[in-house]
């Protein structure tokens, strides 16, 4: 089988669809900030959520409902730093992807990828990379300091403030 890659294209292809994967499965999961509330365990992501209150019309109390979901609309996502977020995160995602899959190509296809072909694709790589790790947690940050945080940064404590994971 003809590749229009040398052996660092090869490992640069591989290595590219091994962290496209890894931040789309990230982007997906909904493990992005860890927390409890009413006593039980809750994380979420800028779209997906586990163990969220909702209020129990009988009972006229908050209760949490112990399953992961996403949010019922993309109005539903709790404030615009995590809609903006979500978008940002996704577009990285899917440039990530679009770039290791066409280097992937190229390890099949002869005369695929030039010298051109492979510095536009390192291009739109580092934007994929640079909106995914570096300017997706800056539309984060006001959400952060609206919150107790403990010195990790790695867990959430929501207390009393329903606001990220109840629509209003």
């Amino acid at each position: 089988m003809a590749s229009s890659l040398t052996c660092t294209g090869v490992i640069w292809a591989l290595l590219s669809f091994l962290c496209a994967a890894a931040s789309c499965v990230g982007f997906f999961m909904p493990y992005w900030l860890w927390g409890s509330q009413l006593g039980k365990p809750v994380s979420f992501g800028t779209f997906r959520r586990c163990s969220y209150p909702v209020h129990d019309e009988s009972r006229q109390m908050m209760v949490m409902v112990e399953e992961c979901g996403r949010y019922a609309s993309f109005q539903g996502i709790p404030s615009a730093e995590w809609r903006i977020c979500t978008i940002v995160t996704g577009l990285g995602c899917g440039l990530l992807l679009l770039v290791a899959l066409t280097a992937l190509m190229g390890c099949c296809v002869s005369e695929l990828i030039s010298r051109t072909v492979g510095r536009v694709a390192g291009g739109i790589q580092f934007l994929g990379v640079s909106l995914t790790l570096h300017l997706s947690p800056w539309f984060l940050l006001p959400t952060y300091f609206h919150h107790t945080w403990t010195p990790s940064m790695a867990l959430l404590t929501l207390e009393e403030d329903y606001s990220l994971l109840v629509s209003p």
